[in-house]
């Protein structure tokens, strides 16, 4: 073979090998897919595969401990974009209600190969709806998520409303349905797991002035999966 002719292939496929990725286009859709939980403000970033905003059986972040417990993503958006990843924050514009649906959300992922969504479950100690690094197709087309609520391990699941919502600072934030009950004495959580981990659920009574629980086990128990994510891929 003519040497010149080797030389133009072997130059031709380092540059394909060079080349970067092709950036996808994303119309990403977010359904709440309980009976009567919320979810906060969602926070979805792009990113590449060494980045994550939590990885289940690892320690929490203090970020991702502030939105577990709180339902606030500032630490964790702030956190990304000093990291140059591609972020969408809030895209449901508050409380996503349950069996609500937040669409025609749009990102453009440019180098990025991998996307995750973050939000928490309402009302919970400290539940949220997690997607880690997702590798994002390269070839187009519609794909659904079915996604899991995780406990972020970081506060006892005792159940009582009372405000709570500063990292540390135990109880639950508010029921957003207004259908939580009051008086409970707290759940016995016994879980020694204070690592990120699926969530078990929440226990709940029917005693709506008291009983062990303030959550009410018919409106507020789920079961896996919590939110389904739809990604068109253009």
């Amino acid at each position: 073979m003519n040497l010149n002719k080797v030389s133009k292939i072997l130059i031709l496929n380092g540059l394909m090998l060079a080349a970067p990725s092709m950036a996808a286009e994303l119309e990403i859709s977010i359904t709440n897919l309980t009976q009567g939980n919320h979810f906060t403000p969602i926070l979805i970033t792009a990113h590449d595969n060494t980045s994550h905003q939590f990885q289940a059986g690892e320690m929490a972040s203090p970020a991702l401990q502030k939105m577990a417990e709180g339902g606030d993503i500032a630490d964790l958006m702030a956190a990304a974009t000093g990291n140059n990843e591609l972020t969408v924050g809030n895209p449901a514009e508050g409380l996503l209600a349950p069996g609500g649906k937040v669409n025609e959300i749009m990102l453009d992922t440019q180098s990025m190969t991998h996307l995750s969504i973050v939000a928490m479950v309402l009302p919970t100690n400290d539940a949220f709806i997690g997607l880690d690094a997702w590798e994002i197709p390269t070839t187009p087309g519609t794909y659904t998520i079915n996604v899991n609520a995780y406990d972020a391990g970081t506060e006892a699941n005792d159940e009582i409303v009372n405000g709570g919502g500063m990292p540390g600072a135990p109880g639950i934030p508010a029921a957003p349905g207004m259908d939580a009950g009051m008086n409970g004495t707290g759940v016995s959580d016994t879980s020694a797991n204070d690592k990120v981990h699926i969530h078990a659920g929440v226990l709940g009574d029917m005693d709506e002035a008291g009983g062990i629980s303030d959550l009410d086990s018919r409106i507020h128990r789920w079961l896996n999966p919590v939110a389904r994510v739809v990604v068109e891929v253009k």
